[in-house]
């Protein structure tokens, strides 16, 4: 394969017909820098139709161009039609690279418009960086259990094809272009090919006190916190004016729900403070988190958490707060 025959970077403009999803513009935003170092055009791909605001949002991130996909099969979302859209638009095209926000949906046509065309899929990069040398895309990632940092390329194939969760990158508009290239494709995808019906959809309640990825101020919880214990916290957080959240085995252990789980394979956060109480500083919990004061505590001197922080605690976390509660509320 001929690495030179591709180019441009696309990336996936998730919708529901009225707002664009938030990771589309943060991967706008992000892929332009790529596209600056590589001096290919960033392309905007959705199907159908959003309001002139949404469009002139997606304008502001600095997009050389858009292809606007109009057709049968795309009323609602479905892996068959999405799948078949991308095959056809990247035969077509041939894009370099082409990035898709990892919600419940990108995850799922992702990997497999990848499949058909016979390259490769990386999955939660943290950090992607353009190699000038071989002209490929290196995608840094969590690893065995998030141990390590990896470093992904497809050096052979094309397009390389990446699925980033919402939150990893900022929302960061560049400025828009003065001409933007706007392409217009009908593809049709027969409706009886696609093979899931929508009986009913209930939207999910929404509960502001589990809406983290937003929030100012964190008080992450780890696994040593006591059941017992999380009443402090969450009065601890309260007076700060934030939420409380937690790490992935506090969930396990069912003492917190999932939707308070920081980290990569939880919710991408953004605080001005964060404070860790017995949180080790595992890779996959603290890449997930960019905080503009980033403090710990620990009873371990030796904690991996310790490099990540702002400010270290050497002490027992119950004790810690406790100060900090008596502190807040003299």
């Amino acid at each position: 394969m001929d690495k030179s025959n591709f180019k441009n970077m696309w990336v996936y403009i998730e919708h529901d017909g009225k707002t664009v999803s938030d990771v589309s513009l943060e991967l706008c935003c992000e892929i332009k820098k790529l596209c600056d170092q590589s001096g290919d055009k960033l392309i905007a791909v959705m199907a159908g139709e959003l309001p002139q605001l949404e469009m002139d949002k997606i304008a502001d991130c600095g997009i050389d161009g858009v292809i606007k996909v109009a057709g049968t099969g795309y009323e609602r979302y479905n892996t068959e039609a999405y799948t078949n859209l991308f095959t056809v638009l990247c035969k077509k095209y041939n894009p370099s690279a082409v990035f898709v926000g990892a919600t419940v949906n990108g995850r799922d046509f992702a990997p497999r418009f990848a499949a058909r065309l016979e390259t490769g899929c990386t999955s939660d990069a943290t950090e992607l960086i353009y190699n000038h040398e071989t002209k490929d895309i290196e995608f840094v990632e969590p690893a065995a259990g998030g141990k390590i940092m990896a470093v992904i390329t497809i050096p052979v194939l094309r397009p390389q094809v990446g699925t980033l969760r919402p939150g990893t990158f900022k929302h960061i508009p560049s400025g828009r272009k003065e001409n933007i290239e706007v392409i217009e494709e009908h593809i049709d995808f027969d409706v009886k090919d696609i093979c899931t019906k929508l009986i009913e959809y209930k939207a999910d309640e929404f509960d502001p006190e589990l809406d983290i990825a937003s929030c100012e101020t964190i008080v992450c919880v780890g696994s040593a916190v006591k059941e017992e214990s999380l009443p402090k916290y969450k009065e601890l957080a309260k007076l700060l004016g934030g939420k409380l959240a937690c790490t992935r085995p506090v969930v396990d252990r069912e003492l917190l729900p999932y939707k308070l789980q920081v980290g990569q394979s939880g919710v991408m956060i953004k605080p001005k403070l964060y404070i860790g109480f017995g949180v080790s500083g595992a890779v996959n919990h603290v890449t997930g988190i960019d905080a503009e004061k980033f403090v710990a505590v620990n009873t371990d001197a030796t904690a991996p958490i310790f490099n990540y922080c702002d400010y270290g605690i050497v002490g027992d976390m119950d004790e810690v707060c406790d100060m900090m509660l008596a502190e807040l509320t003299k």
